[in-house]
């Protein structure tokens, strides 16, 4: 289990923290020349909308399955499950390919069940007998920086878009519609955060808040 935390910055406490980052951490291997990617996600929910209306009302324990790649990479897609619990949280990821991501957006799920892999026979279990199904795309841009002390990881994340009324990957041409023009940094770590990288990342007047670009890209459909 680990500590998250997001702040919604200006693009002017972006720079100063990322000049400061710059000096103590480095970024990881998946980042292109301009030391981002981009996340492409697709989310679940059932039709009550369960993990969001737990998000919004702040249920100490609550979950949100995905599918997710990178950089439009469809050699490498995850599914994962994240999972909150008393502030804390937790991440469960699997391998599947294109193939099975389309399967599993088509509602083709009889390979979940025999996969052998627990992860994928939750999320069977889950559409199976809640109903859980694909409901928004969600995309943004990250610039990640990592620290070894702690496993502190800091993104920001900006140019957030959704698939406007669009629940399936890799399905026809797809143009992400913006949303809130604004920069998120999450601040990640295990045990603690060592007290140089928490005065790395110190904004002064911001703190932690509970923004969602689930919730957010829910909003548009």
């Amino acid at each position: 289990m680990r500590h998250e935390y997001k702040h919604r910055i200006t693009y002017e406490d972006y720079l100063v923290v990322r000049s400061r980052l710059r000096l103590l951490a480095g970024q990881d291997s998946h980042v292109g020349n301009d030391g981002k990617y981009v996340v492409h996600s697709l989310y679940f929910d059932n039709l009550s909308d369960q993990a969001l209306r737990e998000k919004l009302d702040g249920v100490n324990r609550r979950e949100k399955f995905r599918l997710r790649c990178y950089n439009d990479d469809t050699d490498y897609i995850r599914l994962e499950k994240k999972s909150k619990v008393n502030g804390l949280c937790d991440k469960q990821s699997e391998a599947v390919t294109k193939e099975e991501a389309v399967k599993i957006c088509n509602g083709g799920l009889s390979f979940l069940e025999v996969s052998g892999k627990p992860l994928l026979q939750e999320l069977y279990a889950k559409m199976r007998y809640r109903l859980l199904r694909p409901r928004v795309i969600v995309d943004y841009v990250r610039e990640p920086y990592v620290y070894g002390p702690g496993n502190v990881r800091v993104t920001f994340d900006s140019r957030i878009r959704t698939g406007l009324y669009r629940n399936k990957l890799f399905e026809g041409e797809y143009v992400g519609v913006p949303t809130e023009d604004c920069i998120i940094m999450e601040v990640k770590y295990d045990a603690f955060l060592p007290e140089i990288m928490e005065k790395a990342v110190r904004v002064p007047c911001r703190q932690a808040s509970a923004f969602s670009k689930y919730a957010v890209c829910r909003m548009y459909g």
